[in-house]
């Protein structure tokens, strides 16, 4: 069951970028946010792979839109986070917090810690 297990970096990454993009979390829209706002550049097969394995995970629900002549009759595959999926987020975000916790200090405006008694940036 999803409960059980942790997802990955890129599977937190686009399940948090469909929720910001809503209603237009569509491939392409999908790889153009994580670009601009994380610097991640994606290839569609990567994209699309992911997408698939969130979707058997039950993490991702996909619904065909409309086909379109701009696409080639093609229609958009539009996906939106399940219950599950944010559940997963929500667990990872928990876990990662807590692994964090006593490693960094705030000192001024960089994140530091101590590695072997001595203080590194991150």
């Amino acid at each position: 069951m999803a409960q059980d297990k942790f997802i990955g970096e890129l599977e937190q990454m686009i399940l948090l970028t469909v929720l910001q993009l809503k209603a237009e979390a569509y491939g392409s829209q999908i790889r153009q946010y994580l670009a601009e706002a994380v610097g991640r550049d994606l290839s569609i097969g990567a994209l699309y792979t992911t997408l698939e394995r969130l979707e058997q995970k039950g993490m991702l629900t996909g619904r065909l839109g409309e086909a379109t002549a701009e696409r080639g009759g093609r229609a958009k595959k539009y996906f939106a986070v399940t219950a599950e999926g944010q559940q997963a987020l929500n667990r990872s975000k928990q876990a990662l917090d807590q692994l964090w916790q006593g490693l960094v200090r705030q000192s001024g405006k960089q994140l530091n810690t101590v590695v072997n008694g001595s203080e590194v940036l991150l």
